[in-house]
């Protein structure tokens, strides 16, 4: 069951070699960085499997640390732990480009169980390698996008969200639906969270071309587009 590379960003020793036993008791490998600063240069300099991220650290923000690593292309799934854990919290933690938010206290494992999971849909294990729609093409082991051949830079978020759209090509899609599928909510949270990454995704995948890549369906969701 073990054998994932795991960075965890944690300011306290006592809740890092918690986790590090933990971990390690399942056949996992973890590296420990104290300070934001130092887990972020290393996150961008190693390749792990998954990241653990505490949201509250003494230089630097959890939230900034998960923004910086996403517009530096690190793709890394992120698994934040906070004490933080109301559902505002948690919807701050996925917008900033967050994969998953497990508040604290926890059961050590559902930690693990969420750990494997993550790197489970990092590895598209469960689709074909590559899914062609028209003009669009998903590599979804290589996490890459295309357009009529030409690469499309997404990221980790906007790609979940290209592959599903690709994965229901010519239907509707509901914002419930993504709610549900890629945030793994059960509920509507009431933010635009949605409609914001939809929005970066649609500019990303129109960038230079004519036709676009989604269509509006008022009152019900969106669909995808041939984009020929």
């Amino acid at each position: 069951m073990g054998n994932l590379n795991i960075l965890y960003v944690e300011d306290d020793p006592r809740a890092a070699q918690a986790v590090q036993d933990l971990v390690l008791a399942d056949g996992d490998r973890m590296a420990w960085e104290q300070t934001g600063t130092a887990g972020l240069q290393r996150a961008g300099a190693e390749d792990f499997d998954v990241i653990i991220l505490d949201r509250m650290l003494p230089d630097l923000d959890g939230l900034t640390i998960v923004s910086r690593l996403r517009s530096a292309g690190v793709g890394t799934p992120v698994l934040m732990l906070s004490a933080l854990g109301r559902s505002e919290n948690r919807i701050e933690g996925l917008e900033a480009g967050v994969d998953d938010y497990l508040a604290k206290p926890y059961e050590p494992q559902e930690l693990v169980a969420r750990l494997r999971a993550l790197h489970r849909r990092a590895a598209g294990a469960v689709h074909g390698a590559v899914i062609i729609y028209g003009a669009f093409e998903c590599h979804v082991k290589a996490r890459t996008a295309f357009r009529s051949g030409k690469h499309i830079a997404l990221s980790p978020r906007e790609f979940a969200l290209f592959r599903y759209f690709m994965e229901n090509a010519g239907e509707t899609v509901t914002r419930e639906m993504l709610l549900r599928d890629v945030w793994n909510m059960n509920f509507d949270p009431q933010t635009n969270v949605v409609d914001v990454n939809i929005g970066r995704m649609r500019r990303k995948l129109e960038d230079g071309f004519a036709a676009p890549a989604l269509e509006t369906i008022w009152g019900a969701g969106y669909r995808l587009t041939r984009g020929e």
